[in-house]
């Protein structure tokens, strides 16, 4: 590994790569998943007769000392600029000799330090992977447990997380993710008077929160578009056993929706709307190659993984999440949402996403002027105008024309040389 050119970030990165055995999931976990420690929520176990049973095994807040756990990509050269001054240059040739004495002086002091650093950030995602490791392996075990004496759970969100008036019904359950072989944390928001025709909402969050934090939006959003809204915490997060991996988001999200499809949405594929906030765009995009769904929403969504650190392709190899791809293939209507001073996932992917979509399917996109990456509702108005919009967006499902969508099929075939035969 060339510690000398290398930034740390990245040096660490691919080391942890080659340790894993060229793990791609490794490093999207290490690069990509901050769950909120401690969650914002809790999911308080009752036994089957509905009493409230102890935490005796409370493993959810892992107060370690996370200082470690930062990766640091500062620039570990030294400013040694002006040092040189105090060799008397009435003498060139000592000065030049102490000069390259100190520039070899100062070379290997830099390559020792940063080379010490790669290390220990190396080590850091290693023990870092270590501890996720061990949390998964005692959350299966306890959850496991709990599902075989039928236990219970109610959702608690966080005494500091604002709790809206919402009449319908909020239930929640840890649904059994078979691939990951881990339970999922579901929280349920039924509207009052639901009936089959009701459309239910997925939504995925985004990497640095839980369904605790948005716990109030959810309701919000149940609320003011009257859907059901179902939310889940991805695999290594708040009460979710598992890793956190590109692949067990994938196989989280399958989970979750068909326990809607069967449980919520009364098997109606077409009443199902799938949402993706920042890293949720990723299994967002997938299920929606992998289901049938009634809809797709992109709230500031990445093109991939890697694209957001850099344009270029050199690391295609660890990429993840290749939603650019992946929105190519859907075949149903795309909302898109960004904001246009987004620092964290710059408004060009929202751009590229947008235009990647098959114009049959393309709506109006949002793009908020004065807002960047987890601000859009944050504001006078704003919540308003959000709600607005998406309101537009899902009823505009309904009121599409069959013989109207046909027509506009029929001409974007034609555009494309496609032969038609009736």
């Amino acid at each position: 590994m060339c510690y000398c050119c290398c930034p740390p970030a990245v040096t660490a990165l691919l080391c942890l790569w080659v340790k894993s055995g060229f793990s791609k999931g490794s490093v999207a976990g290490a690069l990509t998943f901050f769950p909120p420690n401690p969650a914002f929520y809790k999911f308080q176990r009752c036994s089957s007769t509905g009493e409230e049973l102890p935490d005796d095994d409370d493993d959810d807040n892992d107060n370690d000392d996370d200082d470690d756990n930062d990766i640091d990509d500062e620039n570990f050269v030294e400013n040694v600029g002006g040092n040189e001054s105090s060799t008397d240059p009435s003498s060139s040739s000592s000065f030049r000799e102490n000069k390259s004495r100190k520039k070899k002086q100062i070379k290997k002091s830099t390559n020792t330090k940063t080379k010490d650093n790669n290390k220990k950030q190396e080590e850091s995602l290693s023990d870092r992977t270590k501890k996720l490791q061990e949390r998964s392996r005692r959350k299966y075990n306890k959850d496991s447990r709990d599902a075989s004496n039928g236990v219970t759970y109610k959702f608690i969100p966080d005494s500091r997380i604002p709790k809206p008036r919402f009449d319908g019904s909020i239930t929640c359950t840890k649904l059994y993710n078979r691939k990951a072989k881990s339970y999922i944390a579901t929280v349920i928001y039924r509207v009052k008077n639901s009936t089959d025709d009701t459309k239910t909402l997925i939504y995925s969050h985004g990497n640095a929160t839980d369904i605790g934090a948005m716990s109030y939006m959810q309701a919000i959003l149940a609320k003011n578009l009257k859907i059901n809204v179902v939310m889940y915490d991805y695999s290594g997060y708040g009460a979710s056993g598992g890793m956190p991996l590109e692949n067990n988001t994938y196989s989280d999200i399958e989970t979750v929706y068909d326990y809607v499809c069967n449980y919520v949405a009364n098997g109606k594929e077409d009443r199902i709307i799938v949402y993706g906030q920042s890293v949720g765009s990723g299994p967002t995009c997938y299920i929606a190659t992998k289901r049938n769904v009634n809809a797709i929403i992109l709230h500031s969504p990445f093109t991939s993984g890697m694209r957001v650190l850099t344009p270029s392709r050199a690391l295609a190899c660890l990429d993840i999440f290749p939603n650019i791809d992946r929105i190519k293939k859907t075949k149903c209507p795309v909302f898109i949402i960004h904001g246009v001073q987004d620092e964290e996932v710059d408004i060009s992917h929202g751009h590229s996403l947008y235009e990647a979509v098959d114009p049959i399917f393309k709506r109006d996109h949002w793009w908020v002027p004065d807002r960047g990456h987890n601000d859009i509702t944050e504001g006078p108005g704003k919540m308003g105008e959000y709600i607005r919009r998406l309101r537009a967006f899902i009823q505009s499902l309904d009121n599409v024309d069959s013989s109207s969508a046909d027509e506009g099929i029929e001409t974007t075939l034609v555009q494309k040389g496609v032969m038609i035969r009736r």
